[in-house]
């Protein structure tokens, strides 16, 4: 319990997010405040400062618009993009610009007139105020003082693997101390910068010296019974025991498929497969209100896309390709062309690539901005495919892939996506390597999906098309 004390502000990566919401959240009634504020006191405002200000020029739905920063915010509550400045920085600017052309259709779709200086004011006051909290929340939050000290046990390849994923990130979510590993042909070695301290029968000793507040278990086979024991005493002392798949999936939002056995996929996808009736109906549901509205987005990009790519490389406008759906069950892809006539001539499928050579001046920007993917929405009405889910992919690379990646098979599960989790989070895959990598996110989104995590990939989409992060 004295660990407990000690710890009590190294915060875990849950209590970071619920800090990071609280406090846009705080900025955004603060951000309101001051509008209503200069908004009232404006010398061209006839009713002034007054009861009646409120009750005849600030409509309702004026108050929730401190709710409505903190959604358009949800590209920057990631706790590893919040500790990134930069990161920071241009999702606060595509969270403005995606607020501004929200009130921009609004405002001119329209009968009654809006307030256009009370929400510039907020957009100004939410933006500024909330750089300048995520300055703080980056100076105090992520110095070491409120880290997690972290203990790894096991220096096999599970261990190798969590480490290799922390080493990539920047800055670091945790403390790493050291790692414990009942090997003595171990003992002192050096992996990824972190050294093998001990075996575990001084693990407790160490927990003790170190302030340690988590160990991250990273045995894969059998563990010994003294091990365990000692796991629970240290946990009886207050340190949070997390197996290390559980650590890697709160960590990269994906699942490390290296490293997993076949009864992992039993238990995480056949077991957990049974989604309740409430989802699939609350999903289809999605897909079909989500269908309508692009049919009508798709109305309007036509004649501007369509013209775009006539002048710019002539016909077809559209483009058609077979791709794989649940179940291995192939369908007709719906797709803006944006790829030369002559992309595949030897009919053999390629791999996208960043700025790829084979793309049309248009067909690059609507591949930067996925609005090639609009047309799309006919395959979501049709049942093919649904508004989150895995990317599609065409017969021959999946043929392909599930020879060389484990697990592969288990993408099919599920509908394709016009968006998905590994599309918000990652993009385009042009390799082998990169591929694996989308597979761990899409095996996350199988693993996890429900209505919150469909709802959150949907609105961290329109982040990925302000930010240009296609391929």
């Amino acid at each position: 319990m004295a660990n407990e004390k000690i710890n009590r502000w190294r915060l875990s990566m849950l209590e970071r997010r619920t800090l990071l919401i609280l406090g846009d959240l705080v900025v955004g009634v603060i951000a309101l405040l001051a509008a209503l504020a200069l908004w009232a006191t404006d010398p061209t405002e006839w009713l002034g400062f007054s009861v009646t200000f409120f009750q005849k020029r600030v409509d309702l739905w004026f108050y929730l618009l401190p709710l409505i920063w903190l959604v358009l915010l949800i590209e920057i509550q990631d706790v590893h993009r919040a500790a990134n400045w930069r990161k920071t920085l241009s999702g606060v600017g595509s969270s403005a610009a995606i607020g501004l052309f929200l009130y921009l259709i609004i405002y001119f779709a329209s009968q009654n007139p809006l307030p256009r200086f009370g929400v510039a004011a907020f957009l100004i006051f939410a933006s500024l105020l909330t750089l300048l909290w995520r300055v703080l929340y980056i100076r105090i939050f992520t110095s070491a003082q409120f880290l997690r000290r972290v203990l790894l046990v096991g220096a096999g390849e599970a261990g190798k693997t969590l480490l290799s994923a922390v080493e990539a990130l920047d800055p670091k979510p945790f403390e790493f101390v050291g790692i414990i590993d009942d090997n003595p042909q171990k003992l002192n070695s050096v992996t990824h910068g972190l050294k093998v301290v001990a075996a575990s029968e001084s693990l407790l000793e160490i927990v003790a010296e170190e302030k340690i507040t988590d160990i991250i278990v990273a045995i894969s086979g059998a563990m010994e019974g003294q091990t365990f024991q000692t796991l629970l005493d240290a946990q009886h002392l207050g340190v949070e025991i997390i197996r290390m798949p559980v650590s890697y999936e709160e960590l990269l939002g994906r699942v490390p498929i290296n490293i997993l056995e076949a009864d992992w996929l039993l238990r995480s996808f056949i077991d957990q497969f049974r989604v309740n009736r409430f989802y699939r109906a609350s999903k289809r549901l999605l897909d079909i209100i989500g269908g309508l509205v692009g049919v009508m987005i798709l109305g309007l990009l036509l004649p501007f896309v369509g013209t775009a790519t006539l002048l710019d490389s002539g016909r077809p406008i559209f483009y058609s390709q077979v791709r794989l759906g649940k179940g291995g069950q192939p369908f007709n892809i719906i797709k803006f062309r944006t790829m030369r006539q002559d992309a595949e001539e030897a009919g053999k499928p390629i791999l996208a690539r960043e700025d790829d050579d084979r793309a049309t001046r248009i067909g690059n920007l609507l591949r930067k901005t996925h609005l090639d993917e609009v047309p799309q929405v006919v395959n979501v009405l049709r049942g093919e495919m649904s508004l989150v889910g895995p990317r599609s992919e065409r017969p021959g690379l999946v043929k392909n892939y599930l020879k060389q990646i484990p697990f592969y098979r288990a993408r099919l599960l599920v509908k394709p996506g016009i968006t998905g989790w590994a599309q918000v989070n990652y993009g385009y895959a042009g390799n082998l390597e990169e591929t694996k990598i989308k597979l761990e996110y899409d095996l996350y989104y199988i693993k996890h999906r429900n209505l919150a995590l469909d709802l959150i990939t949907l609105l961290r989409t329109p982040g990925t098309v302000i930010g240009m992060r296609g391929q």
